[in-house]
């Protein structure tokens, strides 16, 4: 038996997006069911480094009893990803890098070995567009993202996968980026810079940003806009303000991981935020257990939520093992990838 080795090429051109969208919104669903297992993250911190690791370990299984064979699906994989402040300058290294062990969950078999990092970006992507999908406003057809970095490029190859964008407005205090970002999709969109309440007065607005002192305020955003706050992922992360945060409708994708480290953490800590203040997981809505945005598919006609909406996604090891599974089989049925022996089974 082979395990398939993926580099980042091989992620990028095998990560359907329509499919991984697919993907995490089943991922998001098996866990809203009890149909996943997700050990809380765990963190190696190296200080002597300026750094750390984090394994992030799952298994879903989105089987049910109306679905047969062919169609139900379990996944089980981990990823390694580390963040190391100072590779870029010291080492030219990327500061994030991360590995993802694809498994049998029957045998335990590694099918693949992937580049996390592509997959954490597709992945990441593919949340913020089941988001926008539930929260967004129906007809939505601008969208606003604060940060040009490498996850602005997915935020906006996904959520177009699921509304109707048109109009682009990028922010960012570096001009090299931001240029870079308008260069990638000015032949598809009608993208330009502008700043951060430009940004936000669109529909949908993505923040992406690494800060620890909000940049975003309650002036700056429209009276409908969707929030996905994407950027917080450690503790004292923080790039909503908490007025704006106080009166938005409030959607987060784990409970624990968010008021860790998560968009809400600092608020939270403080008790500015409580969980009278949080509408309720993403996964709930997905299912039909609680209303999305009034006028979306899966909201009843006269109920749903309306107003500022605001996604807290810290992503989640079941939104990694959901996307490698799509990369795998689309790249097994290609025959992508660099197939090896890792386990000398064929000697």
């Amino acid at each position: 038996m082979q395990t398939l080795l993926l580099n980042a090429d091989d992620v990028d051109e095998n990560a359907r997006m329509d499919r991984v969208i697919d993907a995490v919104r089943g991922a998001f669903t098996a866990y809203e069911r009890g149909n996943a297992k997700m050990p809380a993250k765990s963190y190696i911190d190296l200080p002597e480094y300026d750094g750390d690791f984090r394994s992030m370990p799952a298994y879903l299984d989105v089987r049910t009893e109306d679905t047969d064979e062919d169609s139900g699906w379990d996944a089980a994989g981990i990823k390694w990803v580390n963040v190391h402040t100072d590779n870029p300058a010291d080492h030219g290294l990327p500061t994030v890098m991360g590995t993802m062990i694809y498994s049998d969950p029957e045998t335990a078999f590694p099918l693949a070995i992937l580049d996390g990092t592509t997959l954490t970006m597709k992945r990441t992507g593919a949340a913020a567009a089941v988001a926008t999908d539930e929260l967004a406003v129906p007809d939505a057809t601008s969208l606003g993202i604060v940060g040009a970095g490498v996850q602005s490029y997915t935020q906006l190859e996904a959520i177009a996968a699921v509304r109707d964008i048109e109009e682009v407005v990028v922010s960012d205090l570096d001009e090299e980026r931001v240029a870079g970002f308008i260069d990638a999709f000015d032949d598809r969109f009608d993208v330009r810079a502008g700043s951060i309440a430009e940004a936000g007065h669109c529909d949908v607005l993505s923040t992406v940003t690494p800060v620890k002192d909000p940049i975003v305020g309650p002036d700056d955003v429209g009276e409908h806009t969707h929030v996905n706050a994407m950027g917080a992922d450690a503790a004292g992360k923080h790039e909503l303000a908490d007025d704006l945060l106080l009166d938005a409708t409030i959607v987060i994708d784990d409970r624990e991981q968010c008021t860790h480290s998560g968009e809400i953490n600092v608020p939270y800590a403080a008790g500015v935020l409580t969980d009278a203040d949080i509408y309720g997981e993403i996964g709930e809505i997905v299912v039909g257990n609680r209303p999305g945005r009034a006028g979306t598919a899966g909201t009843a006609t006269g109920e749903g939520v309306d107003g500022v909406t605001v996604f807290d996604s810290t992503g989640l090891a079941i939104q990694d093992v959901a996307a490698a599974r799509v990369v795998y089989e689309q790249a097994d049925d290609n025959d992508n990838g660099y197939p090896f022996d890792l386990l000398g089974l064929d000697r």
